[in-house]
């Protein structure tokens, strides 16, 4: 068995439900981890199964990851839940509809070892690209790179995620923007800023605009907005019925 000081990377994958997209993930993870050039063995892979009630945890242990059941129904937990029971140095966080870039982990390592990053984003590309699409892209993208955010694949040190306390498990949505939110907070204090990795930017389904059409997530954000002056229950309802109940 690997110790587990010799353990560089865990890669933490939340997931419900997640049996159709997994093993296209898989895919790309190994191909990543085989092309690590300190070795695929420093790199782990953690599956955080959020109450799956199909094949997504057998899947993740046929592929030989370790999986770690979540029972608060939440991706913020599950990202925590799996990252408590991480080994590695850098955490690294992933959506299960993703595929990574194969110089993924080398392209963090390398912005890492600079000592002037906190914590760092590889970025998206959508899978397709449509008119709707490129709308909703356009109003979210842009307003956290401005702030030196992004998505795909979140990276931090063990250290760092630590000081912070890990995600806002209070948050139903937007839980990934307030953990570098919270990281570059603390990178103010030691000199060090977030980092965009766009190199190997990070495939990301259109699964949702697939089930519920192109120009759903715009009048999405519009119908919330106009919530959000009068009821916090009501944004609320929206993010659950969203994120949590609608399984596309």
């Amino acid at each position: 068995m690997t110790e587990n000081n010799s353990i560089k990377f865990s890669l933490i994958i939340p997931a419900f439900n997640e049996e159709a997209y997994l093993p296209l993930l898989f895919e790309t993870v190994e191909k990543a981890r085989l092309n690590y050039l300190h070795g695929a063995e420093k790199i782990e892979v953690i599956v955080a199964d959020n109450g799956s009630t199909d094949a997504t945890a057998e899947i993740a242990s046929l592929h030989g990851y370790r999986v770690v059941s979540v029972e608060k129904r939440a991706i913020a937990a599950a990202r925590n839940c799996g990252a408590n029971s991480a080994r590695g140095e850098v955490l690294a966080f992933v959506d299960a509809d993703s595929k990574i870039h194969i110089e993924t982990f080398n392209a963090i390592d390398r912005c890492l070892s600079t000592g002037k990053v906190i914590a760092g984003a590889t970025g998206i590309r959508m899978e397709r690209m449509s008119p709707g699409i490129a709308v909703a892209y356009l109003l979210i993208v842009p307003l956290l790179v401005c702030f030196g955010m992004d998505a795909g694949v979140i990276f931090c040190r063990r250290e760092d995620f630590e000081k912070i306390g890990g995600y806002n498990e209070d948050m139903l949505a937007a839980e990934d923007i307030r953990f570098l939110w919270d990281l570059k907070r603390l990178g103010k204090t030691s000199g060090r800023k977030l980092a965009r990795v766009t190199s190997v930017r990070t495939i990301t389904s259109t699964r949702k605009f697939d089930e519920l059409g192109d120009w759903h997530y715009v009048s999405l954000i519009l119908r919330t907005l106009l919530v959000v002056p009068f009821s916090r229950r009501k944004v609320k309802k929206i993010i659950e019925d969203y994120w949590y109940d609608v399984r596309c």
